[in-house]
Order: structure tokens, then C-alpha cells, then sequence
């Protein structure tokens, strides 16, 4: 069921790799991992479709819900780097009608780091108003901020990308699926995508749920900052709708990329060495530094876990959930994805996977994470 390769040393990865299929039950993935620029793992196996049977293949794409974000923070930044857009600035300043409802202060940064106070939408809205940015925009620049104290650092699942991705369209006029394409992921030939051409979506697996994955179809509290944040896009039901053509091809700035992990680890390689892979610059390493430069850590206000953010990238916590690297950023996807690097160790990784579970750290990536950061150290 395994395919793929390691480099001398990273064996154990591999041997990991499977063990995911052997003992944990592992449907479909992909792991792939670069070191010191150069790609030292690869390997896929499982069903990409457990229904039809069809088989995980080297050019399978991935959907990695949040795993997103950490791609569009790099449009973000890139358009810091060029000038356009200032960390320190109110969103005002580039979309004005954001200024309503007393959201005049709240500045770029603050929407990047989850600290907009926006984590969810107060009207009542459908699965298909989710794929409809310029309505989920103007909900959003006409809502107030929320005064509840728990909503000063709370993770803003969804609403994070339709205001990174406004705040990218105000400013360069390119979404910010648009703008990673043109920006990085043909610079660095990634088969990368947020938002699936039409061509390509015969290549993505089928996304599942494990059980217990899944919340509630009504908020499980009347809390209002449980009812506001309870996230309409893992509810009963919405596994057709992530495998749908319309999700696949809608862009969500926060939730919606297709990659394969080949593809991701590259991407990330390229920020673990300062922004530039191959004679291919895409960042300058200062505005890598900016990105993963920590604005505020904290506990969840509703899960108690940890959280640390950068302008828009993860940062380590004692969760691990991106390996043991004290150093390391990404960000993770919804149900075990893990994407990032451990800059200091010059490692890029990406796990991908088709079977969403609730289990948080995911024992999946862990192993594969750990078996990494082993052969690494060994290496010396």
C-alpha cells in the first residue's frame, strides 16, 4: 500500500508512515518532508476513495482545511514586504466600510493573529452563502465586534480568511487564491490550489469523517460565544459538501486548499531557508521572521487549549502538534493535517490525509512528526 521514498537515515519515517495504516487505521495520506533544501521523504499509500476503491496515487491532492492559512498569510506578508499593506494599520485604512459597528482600531495584525474579535457571524446563513465571499464580507464589515472578554484572542475558523482575502482584493485586486498561484505556487511549481480548477478535481480524494469528528447540528450550549463560533462546516451532513465541485472550486481563504504534501513541504522548505528554494525567491527572510514573530499566546477561551499565533502562522506550544522543534510554524488542518518547519533544524513537512478525526494532538502525524525529528537529530 506504500509508495514513495526516503533518503538514507529517514527510514524510520517510512516505517512510521505505515504504521499508521497497520495500527491506526490510517484510510488514505501523504507525508512528505525536505531537509537543508532538498526532499528527503515522499511516500503515499491508502484509498484515496474508499467507496470506489481508488488508490492513493503520487499526484493525489488533499483538501487541508485550515491548513490554508498558513498559505494565505504568506500573500498577506508578501504584500507587507511590497508596501501595500502595514501590520500596525487599521483594515480601514485598505476597507473602509470595515470601520463600522466600532472596528476602526482593529488593525491588520490583529486580524491575522485572531485578535479581530470577529470569530463567527451573526446572521443566520447557509452552507452555500459560505461560498459567496463578497456576502460573507460585507457580513462581516457590518458586524461589531464582540465585547465578550473571551473574544479578545479567540481562533476565528472561518471568518479569518474572508478578511485576509478582502483585505488582499482591496489592495492588489487579486483574490488571495489568485494571488498565491501567481505568486508562489508557480514560482515554486507547487500543486498547490485554493480553490480546485475543474481540471484537477479528478485528482482529489474523497474527505471523510471518522466518527466523533463531526459537532453537534445545534450549538451545544446557549452560551452566545459557543452558539457564534459553532462551526456551521463540521456539522452532520457536510462531508458531501466538502467533496463537493462547488466547495472545490469556491477559494475559501481559511478552509479551502487543495495540495498534495509533496507540494506543501516545498512550500514551506522555501520559508524554513528564508523564503528562497532552488534560486527561487519568494519572500524576503525578513518578512518570513515577521510572520513567524509571536503577537499573542494564549489559552483557548473555549477548548482551554493552547494557542500562539504569528501574522497569521501557528507557533509551537507544549502540544507539540507541530514535532518537538521549539522553533517550529505552520499551521494545522482540521482533522489531523499538519503542515510546517523547524527553521533552526532547516526541516519542511507536510501531512495529508483523507480520514478527519477528532482526536487532537492526532496520534497520526505525531508518530510521523516524532520519526522526523529523530532522524534529524541523528544526522546531526
Amino acid at each position: 500500500m506504500i509508495e514513495g521514498f526516503t533518503a538514507p537515515g529517514f527510514e524510520p519515517v517510512a516505517e512510521a508512515f505505515e504504521r499508521n495504516f497497520t495500527d491506526l487505521g490510517e484510510v488514505g495520506a501523504a507525508f512528505s518532508a525536505y531537509h537543508q533544501g532538498e526532499r528527503v521523504v515522499d511516500l503515499w499509500g491508502g484509498q484515496a476513495d474508499p467507496e470506489t476503491g481508488r488508490r492513493w496515487r503520487a499526484d493525489t491532492v488533499q483538501l487541508v482545511f485550515s491548513g490554508t492559512k498558513g498559505l494565505a498569510a504568506a500573500c498577506a506578508l508578501l504584500l507587507v514586504e511590497r508596501g501595500v499593506l502595514d501590520l500596525d494599520a487599521p483594515a480601514a485604512r485598505y476597507w473602509p466600510e470595515f470601520a463600522a459597528a466600532g472596528k476602526a482600531g482593529i488593525t491588520v495584525g490583529d486580524i491575522l493573529s485572531h485578535q479581530a474579535r470577529l470569530p463567527g457571524v451573526r446572521e443566520r446563513i447557509g452552507l452555500d452563502d459560505l461560498l459567496d465571499h463578497e456576502t460573507m464580507a460585507k457580513l462581516l464589515a457590518d458586524q461589531a465586534p464582540e465585547t465578550d472578554p473571551r473574544a479578545a484572542f479567540i481562533y476565528h475558523a472561518l471568518t479569518w480568511g474572508w478578511l485576509v482575502d478582502e483585505l488582499v482584493r482591496r489592495v492588489d485586486g487579486r483574490s488571495v487564491g489568485e494571488f498565491f498561484t501567481d505568486e508562489f505556487a508557480r514560482p515554486l511549481e507547487l500543486d498547490t490550489w485554493i480553490g480546485l480548477p475543474d481540471e484537477h478535481h479528478d485528482r482529489a480524494s474523497t474527505m471523510l469523517a471518522a466518527p466523533g469528528f463531526l459537532l453537534t447540528a445545534e450549538p451545544p450550549s446557549t452560551d452566545p460565544l459557543v452558539v457564534l463560533t459553532h462551526n456551521p462546516l463540521v456539522v452532520p451532513g457536510t462531508p458531501a459538501f466538502w467533496n463537493s465541485p462547488e466547495f472545490r472550486q469556491a477559494g475559501l481563504a481559511a478552509v479551502g486548499a487543495f495540495t498534495t504534501a509533496r507540494s506543501m513541504a516545498r512550500f514551506y522548505a522555501s520559508l524554513a531557508a528564508g523564503g528562497s528554494l532552488d534560486g527561487v525567491r519568494v519572500l524576503e527572510a525578513a518578512t518570513v521572521e515577521l510572520g513567524r514573530r509571536e503577537r499573542r499566546r494564549g489559552l483557548s477561551a473555549l477548548s482551554g487549549s493552547q494557542m500562539a499565533y504569528g501574522a497569521g502562522f501557528e507557533l509551537a506550544t507544549d502540544a507539540q502538534v507541530f514535532g518537538p522543534a521549539p522553533d517550529a510554524f505552520g499551521h494545522v488542518g482540521a482533522g489531523g493535517s499538519r503542515h510546517g518547519a523547524w527553521p533552526g533544524k532547516q526541516v519542511a513537512f507536510s501531512y495529508a490525509m483523507n480520514e478527519a478525526r477528532a482526536e487532537y494532538p492526532d496520534r497520526r502525524s505525531r508518530a510521523l512528526l516524532n520519526a522526523l525529528h529523530e532522524a534529524v537529530t541523528a544526522l546531526g
